[in-house]
């Protein structure tokens, strides 16, 4: 282990030791087990609910006022409004019709429809973010409600989940810890490994290898480590990112309360020792961390990196998977690639990212693709910074006359909900209808791109990127424009003039030197 990486691993330890030690005091300080209101007997889980907000009497509002409840998030200067419900993807495209199936992943139980009522306390799930038992989890499709009764699947498997224990699940609770974020953000999308591409269900257990901060053998951290809660308000939304951290390590003072970057714990010179590490420091003024240091992606998972819905309902195509055994083809959702060891695409990026709503009109690019996201910045700029992202590919419903993505009604027992009766045409006009657009009847399929920005997967010291990688002509920013990297170039960038004067520059010098090396000079004369 060289100098660097030494002084870089030590760094981290103990920034992660000072993190992590606060935490688990935290989670010392109350044994639930003795509290007499939590041995239930627990009938519904709005039951536990209650009996944890007569301690805890603000929680409530307060998770109330999250994007984990709301699933709303708003840009500053911007009356539109991201998260999931309002924006659309190229997945499970979007939530209005669909919510008993989208919100198994809610912090809260019952909403199946829009009548669900968010002032509600008791619908807030505490034991999805808290719970430490080990056996509680929602039930797929019953709108965020554990199973109450043992219940069959998949449908059909003959596979049973049981019911789960309330009253063991509330006695466990404590600060969250990543199995219970990774129970819904490690399999967004529909299932493991689908959506981001650096969060799967390879991380619950991860080598330094992979991920060096998440590793039990390595920084050790928790999820909450970085992404710091206050009051229920956890930082680090994709929805609100900061590209570029010029504050440094996080400290009483000189703080954003935020420590979901990496100059929060590393600062902004963080490499350190030899004059090779003065270079390296050179780059992080517009070269996000990240961009070295996750070489590539699902790096133990394959991740889904194209859906094409064109080719659903094909009833006499059979269900087929891949060599990691990932469904490629299914009648409900069409044809799917996926991808290990992913390298990255990289954009010049400031935080913002342009994403695509419910009802907005778009228009295809010179390429016939529709970018349900645009990550904003420009290289060069101050703010910005070179940024790594998966980008998912897909071919999704448009309505070609309104101009607006269709947002389809996939999941229900009814005719109109496309997974039962495999009708485009009653699948849009139900789910626009749910989405207060209107459907025209011109339903097409046209080419989608939605970005996410990679920042886990943090691959050891060692295993960054090395200097050739982009510092060669067919690097890996060779598709960036608008600034000169060295070594990038076919050609010099000067044109023939410039060209040839360096020739000539360097010519002259030589004759100098060797002028002065074979020609005696006057002094040694006399």
């Amino acid at each position: 282990m060289d100098r660097i990486t030494f002084s870089i691993w030590c760094r981290a330890v103990c920034v992660a030791a000072i993190l992590v030690l606060p935490l688990q005091i935290i989670a010392s300080t109350a044994d639930h087990t003795t509290f007499e209101q939590l041995h239930g007997p627990f009938e519904r889980a709005e039951q536990v609910t209650k009996a944890c907000l007569d301690c805890h009497t603000e929680a409530g509002e307060q998770l109330q006022q999250s994007t984990h409840w709301t699933w709303q998030h708003g840009q500053a200067g911007s009356d539109t409004v991201y998260g999931k419900t309002g924006v659309v993807n190229n997945f499970c495209i979007a939530t209005a019709s669909n919510e008993p199936r989208c919100t198994s992943c809610h912090a809260g139980y019952g909403w199946k429809d829009d009548s669900f009522d968010f002032t509600k306390q008791e619908s807030i799930d505490c034991l999805i973010c808290h719970e430490q038992s080990g056996q509680y989890r929602k039930f797929p499709t019953d709108a965020g409600h554990p199973n109450y009764v043992d219940k069959e699947w998949p449908k059909g498997s003959g596979k049973m989940l049981p019911a789960v224990d309330l009253a063991m699940a509330a006695q466990s609770v404590a600060t969250p810890d990543i199995e219970n974020c990774g129970a819904c953000h490690f399999f967004g999308g529909g299932g493991d490994s689908v959506k981001h591409g650096d969060m799967d269900s390879t991380l619950f257990s991860a080598s330094p290898e992979l991920d060096v901060h998440l590793s039990k053998e390595g920084a050790n951290l928790n999820c909450q480590d970085c992404h710091t809660t206050s009051n229920h308000q956890t930082k680090g939304s994709r929805y609100a990112m900061l590209a570029k951290d010029t504050l440094g390590i996080d400290i009483p003072g000189h703080s954003d309360f935020s420590r979901a970057s990496c100059e929060s714990c590393h600062g902004i010179e963080p490499h350190q020792g030899s004059r090779n590490a003065i270079r390296l420091n050179q780059h992080v003024d517009n070269i996000a961390c990240q961009t070295c240091h996750i070489p590539e992606f699902a790096r133990e998972k394959a991740t889904k990196t194209f859906w094409d819905w064109s080719t659903a309902g094909d009833k006499s195509r059979p269900v087929t998977k891949d060599q990691w055994g990932n469904v490629t083809y299914t009648p409900k959702k069409g044809d799917f690639i996926w991808e290990m060891n992913v390298v990255p695409e990289y954009v010049c990026f400031n935080g913002d990212i342009d994403y695509t709503v419910v009802g907005e009109k778009v228009t295809p690019n010179n390429a016939g693709i529709i970018a349900l996201t645009t990550p904003q910045g420009r290289c060069g700029d101050d703010d910005s910074r070179i940024w790594p992202f998966k980008v998912m590919k897909g071919i999704q419903p448009y309505d070609s006359e309104n101009q607006i993505m269709v947002t389809p009604h996939l999941f229900g027992k009814d005719k109109a909900a496309y997974w039962k009766s495999y009708d485009w045409d009653a699948s849009a006009q139900a789910g626009m209808e749910a989405s207060g657009e209107t459907f025209s009847g011109e339903l097409d399929f046209i080419n989608t791109e939605y970005h996410f920005p990679i920042t886990h997967m943090v691959a050891p010291a060692e295993k960054a990127l090395e200097c050739q990688a982009c510092h060669n002509p067919d690097g890996r920013m060779a598709k960036l424009a608008g600034f000169h990297i060295p070594g990038q170039s076919h050609t010099f960038r000067g044109g023939p003039f410039l060209r040839w004067l360096v020739v000539i520059v360097l010519g002259v010098v030589c004759i100098h030197a060797l002028l002065r090396v074979f020609v005696p000079n006057k002094k040694d004369k006399e």
